[in-house]
């Protein structure tokens, strides 16, 4: 009896290999589809800022805390008075007159000395120079002794005339001014007035030796006044 033929065997490799083709190639097309990079992104992607998970930060306050500040001492500048102004300088008019001058020098010593006695003059009559000086006399508080010093001292120089002139000097009036014009500080009238002579005379006395005994006692020892 013959031995029974072997059954055909079916051959798959004609199926399989086109199918593995296939598979590979759809795999290759199907990557180069794909961003190479997109893995990277999706792992270096950064969180929304809601997401972000963010430590507490730690807090504290101050209780009972005080600013302090430092202040200078306060203190106050006390400037040294100013230096006095210095004294003018005397002023010489062109009128000073030297003997004025050399009588201001030895007032001192004039009002110091004993004035030298006077002998009595009497009551001038009215009306006369004489009058109107003793009563200025009166007026400015001397006595009866400083009315004869004067008239004494007014004798000697002009004789109580109002006229009286110095050709020499140029010395004018009852008091022998001099200049004359000196006078017209005590009036424009001082030329022919005697009350006008008389005023400046017992200031001119008055500022210089204190009284008319003075006048006299200066005019004694150097025969001027």
């Amino acid at each position: 009896m013959a031995a029974p033929a072997p059954a055909p065997r079916r051959r798959r490799g004609r199926y399989i290999l086109p199918a593995c083709g296939f598979v590979a190639s759809f795999a290759f097309v199907s990557a180069s589809l794909v961003n190479p990079i997109s893995g990277a992104e999706a792992t270096t992607r950064v969180v929304g800022g809601a997401s972000v998970l963010v430590a507490p930060g730690q807090s504290y306050s101050v209780i009972g805390a005080s600013a302090s500040t430092a202040d200078r001492d306060g203190y106050d500048v006390t400037l040294p008075p100013p230096p006095p102004p210095p004294e003018p300088e005397p002023v010489v008019t062109e009128e000073a007159d030297d003997s004025v001058a050399a009588d201001a020098s030895t007032a001192s010593t004039s009002k110091s000395a004993s004035p030298a006695p006077a002998p009595a003059a009497g009551t001038p009559d009215p009306g006369s120079a004489k009058a109107i000086a003793a009563g200025m006399v009166s007026a400015r508080g001397w006595g009866t002794g400083e009315y004869d010093c004067l008239v004494s001292l007014w004798n000697k120089e002009s004789g109580w005339n109002v006229y009286a002139s110095n050709g020499s000097s140029g010395a004018y009036g009852i008091p022998q001014s001099l200049p004359g014009s000196k006078m017209a500080t005590a009036g424009a009238d001082w030329q022919t007035n005697p009350a006008t002579q008389i005023t400046w005379g017992l200031n001119y006395i008055s500022g210089v030796y204190g009284s008319p005994c003075g006048a006299w006692s200066h005019s004694q020892a150097v025969n001027w006044y």
